[in-house]
């Protein structure tokens, strides 16, 4: 089959099998060892050989090519057949490349274990590796890939998360065999429901029965299952159907299918309506189905699919017919998958295939996988982030011949640089990309030409060793005064610099000079001190050519603080203070410090934030986080204009907002006028601009920044009601955030979704973050407790009145109580939210079109 490929680890040769499919031998892997077992009598060729890895801390990958923008079935089998002779059966780790895949546990020596896994191939190849053996050694019997085609398994979260197959159940199978290829064009395994399993649907109800036909079915669904799967089926002859089932990898969030067609001839009045729930999880609405209405037909084809579900290990499900059909439930196929967080691994990942390419036949270049994780290549050192980054390269005495590859120096984290003891032939690098080389070993080698003088640019460089080399020229200067340990003997062109004589004189000279300017310097900060406290009647604008800020040096006197950005101008604390009239007025504050509003000589009105002392950030993050911020421009983000850093001081100075927060308009103690003019229109004008903002650091710019802090308060308005977004902060030690609007889980983008939705129940309720009525302890648990009984009425803001149309109040309400489901992969993405808001708007656009257009006719009457 086109797209297919049957791995037969530890086979000898390539056969077909009895179903048609074309097995190929992995000889060519060049790790490992082979081992045939006895199977059990009718399991396939491929299962009597497999492919042994020693129990280290290596891994061990296969890689696979695939085509990129495809979707891919992948499978792995393991069976066991005591290859060791030693009956201790092993337990090991699976990966897909950087991402944690399942944990295999041999229970017994003839049960084939399988793991399955869907993905969105994004790269021209994939990897699958074993490593981490806590008993007996890592082993592989099969590795299958099956190419899908068109939109099937299409899931909103692809690009995020791959599906590891959980269950894929034929109901009212005729026998325990599964059903697959050629039945399944996909290769697809589909498990009878008849096999006898103490942890496979149990709590079957009564009056389950079989049916079947004979009937072709018309396929046309996203999913396609196989015809033969969908001519059986169990039906509830007594009204009902349940089970319960052991959910593989659970729990977790998964995606579910049930498949549906009507197999059976009812007569005219007859009829076949039931409901699917899940009684562990009533928030699920039970869906109402009548599968020939839903699939527009007898014998067709009806999926109801269910994208997020949080499920347990064990799931329970019934089926029940309604009060109005003569025919109780029926279900033809099931499908769970679980979401598997995808993990993006080494940033320097595409870098180092390039680097490998110059060495693809060398065996040390044949470990695959991830250069990092889970383990790091024999050859590699990494960093401990959870994407890492390659510290170290360890490639001495590998025969390596040629220039010193060109991608090296894109390894920006490199530490060290071991390259010793090989036949590399050219010049030395610059290696101006990895100024954090501490280690550079490059002794005994055929290397030509100079030291280059960029090598003392590198601030950390501690050990360059050159020594048997060809090198010729001068050792530059830097390198031999700094206090590092150089090896250059060998290289009989290379010349240390002579030293030339200084004349005494210029000596003095010079030194007489410093000390001059340094005097100057200190009288005439002293003088500029005194004169700018002299009486108090000088003008601001005088005053503020006094603020000066001292530049930050290093023992040598070089400045070390490098450019903020463009878009940041660096402000004294004097100018600020003149701005903020000594700090007296404090419109704000959180936990990274006060906010005092300003107007700068100009009269741009500012405001500043004063940062609490955080002993963990340096002076480089902090002007490296000046810098970032302020290249995020957008119309609704509020927009960093400058900082001040000037002895302990650090400040960022904002555009002023002069309305305020959303979160003062909102409280009863707001301006009146404004919260009066707080229409469910201008709600949701609100919503859309605070949205759009947060829509553009998610996706608007590289790399993605998550808001971390996203609530009413930080919502901002200005002279015109538009909102902006502000406390976009990206220092890693975040605070600030309550427990009001803070997500249960971690900081990602789908943080920020959490406390947007937050904010939409806000707007919709005109309730605090964690108000409520005063029995539950945020507007999150208020609103749960009533949206599920009530109407939309029962959480809107009185002050609302009729002046809204309900269907948009009760999408937004919809949308909100997505954003602030309790994990990560139930929640729709802001793009996702935005689009919903904008609907609103339309909606209430219309609706005041047409009161404007019902008025005038009136009027015109």
């Amino acid at each position: 089959m086109p797209g297919f490929l049957s791995l037969d680890c530890g086979g000898k040769e390539n056969f077909t099998d009895e179903l048609g499919l074309e097995w190929i031998s992995d000889d060519k892997l060049t790790y490992g060892e082979t081992s045939a077992v006895q199977v059990p009598s009718g399991t396939g060729k491929q299962y009597a050989t497999l492919r042994h890895f020693p129990a280290d801390s290596r891994k061990y990958c296969y890689t696979l090519n695939v085509v990129r923008r495809t979707r891919y079935l992948l499978r792995a089998s393991f069976l066991y057949g005591n290859f060791d002779n030693n009956n201790v059966y092993p337990v090991f780790d699976i990966y897909f490349g950087a991402t944690y895949w399942s944990t295999v546990v041999i229970s017994d020596d003839s049960t084939i274990e399988t793991r399955e896994l869907i993905f969105l191939a994004t790269t021209s190849t994939v990897s699958v590796c074993l490593s981490n053996a806590t008993t007996g050694q890592p082993f592989i019997s099969t590795l299958e890939l099956r190419q899908f085609n068109g939109s099937i398994y299409n899931t909103e979260h692809e690009e995020q998360f791959y599906l590891s197959v959980s269950s894929r159940i034929n109901f009212g199978a005729g026998s325990d065999a599964p059903i697959r290829y050629p039945d399944d064009s996909f290769d697809r395994i589909w498990d009878s429901d008849s096999i006898k399993r103490e942890d496979y649907l149990v709590d079957v109800s009564d009056g389950t029965v079989k049916v079947s036909t004979r009937m072709p079915i018309h396929i046309d669904g996203d999913e396609m299952p196989p015809t033969k799967v969908m001519q059986t089926a169990v039906a509830g002859a007594n009204g009902s159907l349940s089970y319960q089932l052991n959910l593989e990898g659970f729990p977790g969030f998964g995606w579910a299918c049930m498949y549906f067609a009507e197999i059976e001839n009812l007569a005219s009045n007859e009829s076949r309506k039931f409901t699917v729930a899940f009684p562990d999880h009533p928030e699920v609405i039970a869906a109402i189905v009548n599968i020939e209405e839903n699939a527009h037909g007898r014998y067709h084809l009806y999926e109801l699919g269910f994208a997020n579900l949080s499920l347990p290990l064990v799931l329970s499900f019934r089926l029940d017919k309604t009060s109005d059909s003569s025919r109780g439930p029926l279900l033809n196929a099931m499908e769970i998958n679980k979401y598997l967080k995808k993990n993006d691994g080494s940033l320097d990942g595409e870098v180092i295939s390039g680097l490998l390419s110059h060495y693809s036949s060398a065996d040390w270049a044949q470990e695959g996988g991830d250069p990092c994780l889970p383990v790091p290549w024999s050859w590699v050192r990494c960093s401990s982030d959870p994407n890492p980054r390659i510290i170290s390269i360890l490639l001495s005495n590998k025969n390596l011949s040629g220039n010193i590859p060109s991608e090296i120096n894109k390894l920006t984290g490199l530490v060290e640089i071991w390259l010793g003891g090989n036949k590399l032939t050219g010049p030395i690098p610059e290696f101006t990309g990895c100024m954090d080389l501490k280690i550079i070993h490059l002794e005994n080698n055929q290397l030509t030409g100079g030291l280059p003088s960029s090598l003392v640019s590198l601030p950390n460089l501690r050990e360059l060793y050159v020594q048997n080399n060809m090198l010729s020229g001068t050792v530059p200067a830097g390198l031999s005064s700094r206090d590092i340990i150089l090896n250059s003997s060998g290289n009989i062109n290379l010349h240390k610099e002579s030293r030339k004589k200084t004349h005494l004189s210029a000596i003095i000279g010079s030194s007489v000079g410093a000390g001059i300017l340094v005097v100057v310097a200190v009288v005439g900060g002293l003088f500029g001190i005194f004169k700018g406290t002299r009486g108090n009647n000088t003008r601001g604008r005088n005053r503020r050519n006094l603020c000066m800020f001292p530049l930050l040096t290093d023992i040598n006197g070089t400045q070390v603080i490098p450019a903020a950005g463009e878009g940041a101008h660096r402000f004294g604390r004097c100018e600020l203070e003149i701005a903020t009239k000594n700090f007296r007025s404090r419109i704000g504050s959180g936990g990274r410090g006060d906010v005092f509003s300003g107007k700068l000589h100009d009269g741009t009105e500012i405001a500043v934030k004063v940062l609490a002392n955080n002993p963990v950030q340096g002076e480089r993050e902090f002007l490296s986080e000046v810098a970032v911020l302020s290249g995020i421009r957008h119309s609704n983000l509020v927009r960093l204009l400058g900082y001040c850093l000037e002895g302990g001081d650090r400040m960022l100075v904002y555009e002023l907002m002069q309305n305020g927060s959303l979160r003062e308009l909102l409280d009863d103690a707001g301006p009146l006028q404004l919260r009066r003019s707080l229409n469910w229109c201008r709600r949701l004008r609100i919503a859309e601009d605070a949205a759009k903002g947060i829509e553009y650091i998610h996706t608007g710019r590289a790399p993605v920044v998550v808001h971390g802090d996203v609530k009413s308060a930080n919502i901002l308005l200005d002279n015109c009601m538009r909102a902006k977004v502000s406390g976009v902060v990206l220092s890693k030690l975040r605070s600030g955030g309550t427990v009001e609007d803070t997500d249960p889980e971690f900081s990602t983008p789908h943080e920020d979704v959490y406390g947007f939705g937050v904010i939409l129940l806000e707007l919709i309720s005109g309730q605090g973050a964690g108000t409520g009525d005063g029995r539950q302890n945020t507007v999150v648990d208020w609103a749960k407790s009533r949206i599920g009984t009530r109407s939309i009425q029962a959480i809107m803001d009185p002050s609302l009145g009729d002046h809204c149309d309900l269907k948009s109040v009760e999408r937004i309400a919809v949308v909100a109580m997505k954003c602030v489901k309790p994990h990560v992969v139930e929640r729709p993405s802001i793009p996702t939210v935005l689009k919903e808001i904008q609907h609103a708007v339309s909606v209430e656009e219309n609706r005041a079109k047409r009161k404007s257009w019902a008025f005038a006719r009136r009027t015109s009457l």
